[in-house]
């Protein structure tokens, strides 16, 4: 709940909630930005990677992990199941837009751009923006010609 004390506002994006992620355990990059109420599963902040240069917009949820259906059927006792966990990967200059949602096992390729209230579930490859719930690439970022 420290991350987004009023008080340390003016610290807290830049400075403040990336030192306090990486305290609680994540791998946490250089210049790595973190708006207000972004929501990281702390149970498994060790398995949380922030390359350099990630941008997290309000809002946003990280979830290592999840109930497991694999072995779910009608008559069965949803306390009973088990989790599956999986990490997290935001490569290095990749977005998450505002009040996205990113599941267990999912990589943010480098330079990605997740549109806001997306619903990550699967791999974005590098250079793409997807939206959407689920999220799917909708554009190739274009290669610069110099």
């Amino acid at each position: 709940s420290m991350m987004n004390w009023v008080i340390f506002e003016p610290i807290a994006p830049r400075m403040l909630r990336p030192f306090l992620l990486k305290r609680m355990g994540a791998k946490v990059g250089k210049g790595v930005f973190i708006g207000d109420r972004v929501v990281f599963d702390l149970s498994h902040s060790d398995m949380i990677i922030l390359e350099d240069g990630v941008s997290i917009a309000g809002g946003s949820r990280f979830l290592c992990h999840q109930r497991d259906f694999s072995n779910y059927f009608e008559g069965s006792d949803y306390n009973k199941l088990g989790y599956v966990v999986k990490p997290i990967i935001l490569k290095k200059g990749c977005l998450i837009g505002m009040n996205s949602f990113v599941l267990p096992g999912v990589t943010v390729g480098e330079g990605a751009i997740i549109g806001a209230g997306s619903l990550v579930s699967k791999n974005i490859p590098s250079w793409t923006i997807a939206t959407g719930r689920p999220a799917r690439v909708t554009k190739i970022i274009p290669h610069k010609e110099y």
